[in-house]
């Protein structure tokens, strides 16, 4: 802040650009985003469409195609609340708690980042497949993980577990404790303090999380493939059967539930401004 007023990075003297500058910068931005997303956006809408609705909404409706829109939303059903509860508890436990091993506890949040979702689906099956120890044992009481819905939601909960964390920490770091501990002196209870204190602070970025950490359960497409088998008409999900779709040259059906995936990307994008829009105005409320 400078004498009252927000920085501005072009009414500065020592950072202000000549005109022409700015233009090409935006030129420049502008053609890569339309040339890298918007134009192949509008490809797949456009061969998902070019044959007919009639033909698109018969891919949609197809039993294979119900299936695995289904079985994605189920997985994406699951997966969200679980992370969400847990990413607040971990995020509560990394910001409100000085502990040994602290620092390792948060480099280990980036693993699901960093590993690639193959892998992460190969180091589920080699754990709990058929012919491990602990996939073996749940085999025997009548539990199959690896080819079936507990996999495929294993391995997205795994690719989606840092979201909420990493959009929680720096809000609770930022705001610090003082609140919650005005609350305590006062009286409150541990979880009034929390729904009274900390949730209404860490809302609009817990959903934002969530929104994110949606996203990319219903687009997740190496850590499913490899848990889930493959299995046509059980566990194959949207990403998975587009691949089908696509390597069988029923493009139709292919660019269809492309398409539908993307319409879910965009109403996630939608969300996500319309929750940062809410966030921005709290703030100038404040």
């Amino acid at each position: 802040m400078i004498g009252g007023h927000g920085y501005h990075y072009q009414t500065q003297v020592a950072t202000k650009e000549p005109t022409w500058v700015r233009y090409v910068l935006i030129v420049v931005a502008v053609g890569f985003m339309f040339v890298m997303l918007v134009i192949p956006l509008l490809a797949v809408f456009y061969e998902a469409l070019k044959s007919g609705w009639q033909l698109y909404l018969a891919s949609l409706t197809e039993s294979e195609a119900l299936h695995a829109i289904k079985l994605t939303l189920i997985t994406a059903f699951i997966v969200v609340p679980i992370n969400a509860v847990i990413g607040v508890a971990v995020a509560w436990l990394l910001t409100r708690f000085e502990f040994k091993g602290k620092q390792i506890v948060t480099t280990l949040l980036d693993i699901p980042f960093s590993v690639s979702p193959v892998v992460a689906g190969l180091m589920f099956v080699v754990l709990l497949g058929q012919n491990s120890w602990l996939g073996g044992w749940l085999q025997y009481f009548g539990v199959q993980v690896i080819f079936a819905l507990p996999g495929i939601v294993i391995a997205t909960m795994f690719v989606t577990f840092p979201f909420v964390v990493r959009e929680i920490m720096p809000l609770m770091q930022s705001q610090g404790a003082s609140e919650e501990q005005a609350a305590l002196t006062l009286g409150a209870s541990g979880w009034q303090m929390f729904y009274r204190i900390t949730l209404p602070n860490i809302k609009w970025a817990l959903l934002y999380g969530m929104i994110l950490t949606n996203a990319r359960a219903m687009g997740e497409f190496g850590a499913v493939s490899v848990v889930s088998g493959h299995i046509r008409g059980q566990t194959n999900t949207m990403p998975l059967l587009v691949e089908i779709a696509y390597n069988e040259y029923n493009f139709t059906a292919a660019f269809a539930l492309s398409s539908l995936l993307a319409s879910l990307a965009l109403i996630t994008l939608l969300l996500q401004q319309f929750l940062s829009y809410q966030q921005r105005k709290k703030q100038l409320a404040m």
